[in-house]
């Protein structure tokens, strides 16, 4: 693990340029919130080993610190003016880590039991129209959601073990802080996840398993059980009861959908299984 030291005795670990998979391509409906699942390529970056503690956070503003531990009881505003201060310091961007670069470092920072850390992407929907280059996600929620952000939230008991949460960013919480990344600016247009779904190929994809998973066992079972009139006569309960049980297969299983990535000439691609 390499570190650097940085301003205001700021200790940051090297990142070296690595790829990141985020997103899922399990394709049952539970899921949804969570696909697509995507490639990130990212470059080389410097990220804090541990969230900004009081007294750093004193220091760079230029006051005393009045306090031990992290830093809490945080904005947006204020997260922004300090890394505008720290920029000072460096020829690349300053800022809150993304989600795929906090996935990047996991295994080489901290953060405390029962802490949540604030991350630069703001807190959308699903992963469509993310960034596949590493930069924030910012710009694509308006309104009073437009505050709140992807955030890293530490078990409360469990050591090492993490959740991807929705968190505000416009109004101090406690226990919930921020950390820096000095990363490379990111030049020219966005390359992004395809902001829709292909509805057709979802659509037959959907007619095809509710038919094989739901209504064929639904009419076969009575048939094979001897009650072919049933299958006749009571054709639209079959029917009914077969749209259900594909409904309900839905939520929990489906074929994978696709994953995205950038290929070697920055176009946006398909990866294969």
């Amino acid at each position: 693990m390499g570190f650097e030291e940085g301003p205001f005795g700021l200790k940051f670990v090297k990142i070296e340029p690595c790829d990141v998979f985020l997103g899922e391509d399990r394709g049952a409906w539970v899921y949804a919130s969570e696909r697509p699942r995507h490639r990130v390529k990212l470059p080389q970056f410097l990220i804090l080993e541990s969230p900004i503690t009081i007294a750093e956070y004193a220091q760079i503003l230029g006051e005393e610190a009045t306090g031990n531990g992290l830093k809490d009881m945080i904005t947006n505003d204020e997260i922004d003016n300090v890394c505008k201060i720290l920029s000072k310091h460096f020829d690349d961007e300053v800022r809150r880590p993304t989600q795929s670069e906090w996935e990047a470092a996991r295994s080489q920072i901290k953060l405390p039991r029962g802490w949540t850390e604030l991350l630069a992407d703001e807190a959308t929907g699903n992963h469509r129209g993310a960034p596949l280059d590493g930069r924030p996600r910012i710009g694509d929620m308006i309104g009073p959601l437009s505050g709140h952000r992807a955030s890293q939230s530490a078990h409360p008991t469990r050591e090492g073990v993490f959740a991807c949460v929705t968190t505000p960013g416009d109004r101090p919480l406690p226990k919930v802080g921020f950390r820096i990344v000095v990363s490379p600016k990111r030049e020219g247009s966005v390359p992004k996840v395809p902001d829709n779904a292909n509805l057709l190929s979802n659509i037959k994809s959907e007619v095809f398993w509710t038919t094989i998973l739901g209504i064929i066992p639904s009419f076969t079972i009575p048939i094979l059980r001897g009650f072919n009139s049933y299958a006749l006569d009571g054709w639209a309960n079959l029917l009914f009861g077969g749209l259900c049980a594909g409904f309900v297969t839905g939520a929990f299983w489906r074929p994978k959908r696709p994953t995205w990535a950038l290929d070697s000439n920055g176009e946006i691609i398909q990866l294969k299984d």
